[in-house]
């Protein structure tokens, strides 16, 4: 259960911010957002704040930003259609009402001629099944269908309308918000437990540790080890590595007084090599501007190693069984969450990283499939059919689905078979 939860939290708190990023970029360029939803399947929470309806879903395994124009607007009216309009006092439509008209008293019956709902925004009628009237829709305005009400967008509020920039930039916040949220979390690591630097200190000591039952303190500065000067954590690290079991003689200064410690490296075998180890952890620092300056190194370190990852997955270095997916990265959560807060911290950072960089790749029902008929878009001069491109993401989202089952059986049998 705790694994569930841990995974639920790090999972959920990821993709909250990659939609965030679209959320907030798509309000900035003037698209209407309809909903914002964390999880699919069906509805457990929701409430609506302006515009868009925030909801939590059922299944946590991923959520959207629904777009005004992104799919094609279901709202419409036909010639002949019996509705019902409500007038503000300007005589205005700011509500038409498809079917149970008896809710509306007020309103104003007509016979559908024409309407207009995303250039014109207008929409004319027989009022009394004689008199020709046009009606002019404001901003906002909804179409009620089922007692349920669903803003109208006019094509200026659509995806479609918008310049390609502010397109590109409302698809790709969603990943670049990952990174961001991955330097977050570890800046903030450096400041509450600090980050490691490379001087020659010693650090926390294990409690049964042979550096403790030497004598060390955790503050100790190294001077000298065997009567070799040391300037750096590393070489200390070095040293003790290659003297297992060998007596080292470590020069320090306390409190400004300098002494000879004499310690025993215990011996450990790792991977075939034996090493010499004495139960010192890396000295910490807590600094604002080490704290950004680590979290950059930290950000830029994995994004190194995650893309040399999916590169050893494309020269076939690095096999499907070995992937992971949503119950893998479960288990491995709860693990990662039994060792402490900031281990959980940092692992969620690292699989933020490894979000943003998926979602960037260039394929069809991905940010980054997206982003590629968008550079298509700008080569061509005018936008790929939108049933076309519409068709490419359904079958790469159905392929994405498949993997996803093949990854998940993979992650069963290793886990639980």
């Amino acid at each position: 259960m705790e694994s569930i939860i841990s995974f639920i939290v790090v999972f959920g708190a990821l993709v909250f911010f990659h939609e965030l990023g679209h959320l907030l970029l798509a309000k900035r360029a003037g698209i209407l957002c309809r909903e914002f939803a964390i999880g699919f399947g069906p509805k457990v929470f929701s409430v609506k704040k302006k515009e868009t309806v925030y909801t939590v879903r059922l299944l946590p395994l991923g959520g959207f930003v629904r777009m005004a124009g992104e799919d094609p607007e279901m709202i419409e009216l036909k010639r002949g259609q019996i509705v019902g309009l409500l007038l503000d006092g300007d005589g205005r439509v700011e509500k038409i009402i498809v079917n149970h008209k008896d809710d509306y008293p007020n309103a104003r019956i007509i016979e559908v001629e024409d309407a207009d709902l995303e250039h014109g925004m207008y929409v004319t009628g027989y009022v009394d099944g004689e008199r020709l009237e046009r009606f002019a829709i404001k901003e906002p305005a909804f179409f009620v269908a089922d007692r349920q009400e669903i803003q109208i967008a006019p094509y200026h509020r659509q995806f479609a309308a918008k310049t390609l920039g502010q397109r590109t930039m409302t698809i790709l916040a969603g990943p670049l918000a990952n990174f961001v949220l991955a330097l977050v979390v570890f800046i903030l690591i450096g400041l509450l437990q600090g980050y490691p630097v490379d001087k020659p200190v010693i650090g926390e000591l294990t409690p049964d540790g042979a550096a403790r039952a030497a004598g060390l303190k955790q503050g100790d500065e190294v001077v000298a080890i065997n009567g070799e000067r040391v300037d750096t954590w590393t070489e200390i690290v070095n040293t003790i590595r290659s003297h297992p079991q060998e007596t080292l003689q470590f020069q320090i200064r306390r409190d400004g007084k300098d002494m000879t410690v004499a310690v025993t490296p215990e011996a450990k075998t790792i991977q075939g090599e034996t090493i010499g180890l004495i139960g010192v952890y890396q000295p910490m620092e807590k600094s604002v501007f080490g704290s950004v300056k680590q979290g950059l190194t930290e950000t830029y370190y994995w994004t190194r190693e995650i893309v040399a990852g999916l590169g050893q997955l494309i020269t076939g270095q690095f096999h499907l069984d070995m992937l992971s997916g949503p119950v893998g990265i479960a288990v491995s959560t709860g693990k990662v969450a039994e060792s402490g807060i900031y281990y959980l911290m940092k692992w969620g950072a690292i699989l933020s990283i490894n979000l943003g960089i998926i979602n960037l790749l260039p394929l069809p029902a991905l940010d980054g499939g997206r982003l590629l008929f968008f550079a298509i878009e700008a080569v061509r001069g005018k936008p790929v059919d939108r049933q076309k491109e519409g068709m490419v993401h359904f079958i790469g989202f159905a392929l994405l689905m498949l993997l996803m089952l093949v990854v998940t059986w993979n992650d069963i049998q290793k886990f639980f078979l």
